[in-house]
């Protein structure tokens, strides 16, 4: 642990963040609302935040977070940078997902009846499309952009009110908003082995055709019912007995449907990695096999079919529970069964961010309704987050430190109980703990 208090080595960490904030004012606020994110309370909304800082009002805070006139572009920078310096690099992922925050009434920007994915179930709430940089099971989020759905991209009224700037008025899915944010980590020069999803985002083909045109490594969830053909298809100009030739190939076979695909492979046991009650593990298969997802096509008497796309991966997982899943990814062709388990199921560190920002660091408390205070608050409690990585990294890493150095000077001497060093800042907040929790890891 380092001697400063956590305080002041945050307002040092966020040196790069406040150069980007420029105005003295916003300065002075942006160390004051992450700390109020990071201590203590229930609520980390900006008025029970002020009092607990013991500032004389929360106005202060309310004007940095909502009405400030600033530009969020150069802190997002930063923060892509931050967690790049954490835990970017070949063995990193980079995990596309979103987020419900339930909410009542129906003012707040983006607000609407829809499903949410924490709660399993339709409920009035707004939803976060988020991408979360992972390395050694440490997640550190870079994005969440608010998802308008249908009933406020038609109402004029409403985006007006609500300041929404015309780049996003406009109808768009969550595939292409995650596409759009993924851009923005590439120029930001973020780097990760692959990108990763579950089904919400692999169902799309544009999605994943998209990840594969910036040419990115990926594996994705998918629907059971997702059309494939085998890896060996061929296409073919079958005779016609009568009338013109035909004047496009069609596949010598008809695609089938992932569940169909794997029912009759081999499925093998496959642990991913160890957790806290031993290692996680479900049954796999995996084969080659080109997607259908091609241009449509009219087929002998089937109709208009995709054509066989890009070659990939489709894996099935069985857990223990009976439930079974499925997964593209382009992984390469001699990957291990062990090695794609392990990218599969390395999305679920995203989970674990999402439940940080929302029960330790106050993502679902902001009060306002607009576009603009949503998403400075936002990315507030990721800017809290990656300080609390780094502070993580950093003691682990002492840790190590330490106990290479015991280990070389004193290799034959006993360990003794010692008691704990009075804290050297009594009055510091404590700061939550992360947690660690390999409930989501099994069941991603």
């Amino acid at each position: 642990m380092s001697g400063l208090g956590w305080q002041t080595e945050l307002g040092q960490w966020l040196a790069p963040f406040l150069d980007a904030l420029g105005h003295p004012a916003r300065r002075a606020m942006c160390p004051l609302y992450v700390a109020g994110l990071i201590g203590p309370g229930d609520r980390k909304s900006t008025q029970p935040m002020a009092e607990r800082l013991g500032l004389a009002s929360h106005d202060g805070l309310h004007h940095f977070v909502s009405t400030g006139v600033w530009d969020a572009a150069p802190l997002e920078a930063a923060l892509m940078a931050e967690a790049d310096r954490l835990v970017g690099g070949e063995n990193a992922w980079l995990v596309g997902d979103d987020t419900a925050l339930p909410k009542k009434g129906k003012h707040s920007v983006g607000v609407t009846p829809q499903y949410a994915t924490t709660l399993g179930k339709n409920a009035n709430c707004q939803t976060l499309v988020s991408l979360t940089l992972a390395g050694g099971e440490v997640p550190v989020p870079v994005a969440l952009r608010l998802f308008l759905p249908e009933g406020w991209t038609g109402d004029l009224g409403r985006l007006d009110k609500a300041g929404v700037p015309d780049a996003w008025r406009g109808p768009c899915t969550k595939p292409q908003m995650a596409l759009a944010e993924i851009d923005r980590a590439l120029a930001a020069g973020v780097r990760f082995r692959a990108v990763l999803a579950d089904a919400g985002y692999g169902l799309s083909a544009p999605f994943r055709q998209g990840l594969s045109e910036r040419g990115l490594a990926w594996a994705v969830g998918i629907p059971r019912h997702q059309k494939l053909y085998p890896a060996d298809v061929e296409l073919i100009f079958p005779s016609a007995g009568r009338g013109r030739p035909r004047q496009h190939a069609i596949p010598d076979a008809l695609s089938v449907p992932a569940e169909v695909l794997l029912r009759n492979t081999t499925w093998r046991k496959v642990s991913w990695r160890h957790g806290t009650k031993g290692p996680l593990s479900a049954k796999f298969a995996a084969q080659r096999i080109r997607i259908a997802d091609g241009p449509p096509q009219r087929i002998h008497d089937a109709g208009a079919q995709h054509m066989p796309g890009e070659e990939a991966w489709v894996v099935g997982e069985h857990r223990a529970s009976g439930e079974r899943k499925y997964y593209l990814s382009n992984l390469p062709a001699d990957i291990s069964l062990k090695a794609l388990a392990a990218a599969i199921k390395a999305r679920w560190v995203c989970e674990q961010a999402h439940q940080q920002l929302k029960e330790e660091l106050g993502l679902d408390h902001f009060e306002g309704r607009s576009w603009t205070g949503l998403h400075r608050h936002a990315l507030m409690t990721m800017i809290a987050l990656a300080f609390l990585q780094h502070r993580r990294l950093a003691e682990a890493a002492r840790g190590k430190k330490a106990s290479r150095t015991t280990a070389s000077t004193q290799p034959a001497r006993r360990a003794r109980r010692t008691r704990r060093p009075a804290d050297p800042h009594p009055n510091t907040t404590t700061m939550p703990t992360l947690p660690q929790t390999d409930q989501h890891a099994a069941q991603s």
